[in-house]
């Protein structure tokens, strides 16, 4: 198996019956490595499921702290091992955590997390961390999912110091004892969805089962996918953000990404004449991310910008996105992600945009050169304007499988979540079953 390059957010199934995790770095302040075993509540079982360097062996023998060693280089690594066969029924996740000692992360040079067959050697992914000014961070995390294990890498942690995070997990802190790094939750789906305000967390249980329901009626029950979003911030769009149907949009595709996705998170962007990404969307942070979405009404553009708070992964200018339309820069960069991040599921590009397309011949080039790459796009044209190849893609001949679906309504607010379920999942499966007898999907 070949070494997979993760970003933040991604995930890779481990088939190994035991992994190392090595933690390196280069230079800055010193870096201690940590693994915590999470039972289904979010929580400790008690203070021996903390594994670290003053107690570096789990009783359960499943999660064991091998220490540091340097290549005389001035590259330093941190192990901890996993036995995954050892783990107790009660753990569901083991998250691997670190804290850094008279600094932040942003200090530390040349952060990356390394995993590896514990029998073969083999590197079965890796992650390089990015950091700023947190104390303590999750470097990644290995889950239980459908009886596999699998790695997600997280990069994420506080800047507040240890006493919350240790609250959070139920982890006993003395005050004279040695700084403990304890992560932050990544909760489970089921979690996820119990932070959403009440109505948006009914609106979504409703929406599942209505994806659920188009899933099955197309022959796709069961189906697993990565979900990727796409949105049109390009001058024409500024109603439709500044109506709010853009954010309803998203809304209704978190829905989508909760049946098909593994992990029910999205990776997104944004595009105008020039394409962004945005933070990966997860369920339980919907309504925060959804001030992603207001920063396409272009205030910052035609007039006075507004200061708004940070936003966790950062805001992005829309200065720098501009107002036109060049649809075939996003399509190469989440063309360029894929590749970057193989999957062993199909990828669903869900591309929203108002038409106003004109670079034509690039859009073909691009699309044509996709039809070999494990991802399906679904545009989907928000009003009466002129889509182009995109719209004319599906006649379109000389390819080996159709890579593209395309449908337009003119109020898509007014459009049921039956119906627009049905429209959005109907051409997917059909790829997935192509692409599989073609040999593009395994």
């Amino acid at each position: 198996m070949n070494e997979r390059v993760l970003s933040a957010g991604g995930n890779v199934p481990v088939e190994a019956g035991g992994v190392r995790v090595d933690v390196s770095w280069a230079e800055g302040p010193d870096v201690d490595v940590s693994a915590v075993l999470v039972a289904g509540d979010g929580k400790v079982r008690g203070d021996g499921d903390f594994v670290f360097y003053n107690q570096p062996r789990h009783a359960s023998g499943a999660v064991t702290h091998r220490g540091r060693t340097g290549d005389g280089a001035g590259v330093v690594t941190e192990r901890v091992e996993v036995d995954l066969r050892a783990v107790e029924p009660g753990v569901e996740r083991i998250v691997l955590a670190a804290s850094v000692d008279g600094g932040v992360f942003g200090q530390v040079r040349g952060l990356s997390l390394r995993l590896v067959d514990a029998g073969t050697q083999a590197g079965l992914a890796r992650f390089d961390v990015a950091a700023g000014p947190e104390t303590v961070l999750i470097g990644g995390e290995l889950y239980r999912r459908g009886g596999q294990w699998k790695f997600r890498a997280v990069g994420q942690g506080y800047a507040s110091g240890l006493a919350g995070l240790a609250a959070d997990f139920g982890v006993t802190v003395e005050e004279e004892a040695p700084p403990r790094p304890v992560p932050v939750p990544v909760p489970s789906m089921e979690k996820e969805e119990e932070r959403l305000p009440p109505e948006m967390r009914e609106r979504l249980s409703l929406r599942k089962r209505q994806v659920a329901v188009s899933l099955e009626k197309h022959g796709a029950a069961g189906l697993v996918a990565r979900v990727v979003l796409v949105l049109d911030a390009s001058g024409s769009m500024t109603g439709l953000y500044a109506r709010g149907v853009v954010a309803d949009v998203v809304e209704r595709m978190v829905a989508v990404a909760t049946q098909l996705d593994d992990d029910g998170a999205m990776q997104a962007w944004t595009f105008a004449s020039n394409p962004a990404r945005l933070p990966d969307l997860r369920v339980g942070e919907l309504p925060q991310w959804l001030r992603h979405v207001r920063v396409g009404q272009l205030g910052g553009l035609f007039g006075r910008r507004r200061r708004r708070e940070p936003l966790p992964g950062g805001e992005v200018d829309m200065k720098a996105v501009g107002i036109g339309n060049e649809e075939q820069k996003v399509i190469a960069e989440v063309r360029e992600y894929v590749r970057r991040n193989p999957a062993a599921v199909p990828t669903l590009v869900l591309f929203f945009s108002d038409g106003g397309v004109y670079r034509n011949t690039d859009i073909e080039r691009e699309l044509r050169a996709a039809v070999e790459e494990p991802l399906f796009w679904q545009f989907v044209g928000l009003g009466r304007s002129d889509y182009g190849v995109l719209q004319r893609f599906d006649e379109l001949p000389g390819r080996r499988v159709d890579n593209v679906g395309f449908f337009a309504v003119d109020d898509i607010g007014s459009l049921p979540d039956a119906d627009l379920y049905d429209r959005l999942l109907s051409q997917f499966p059909r790829w997935v079953t192509a692409a599989r007898q073609a040999g593009i999907l395994a």
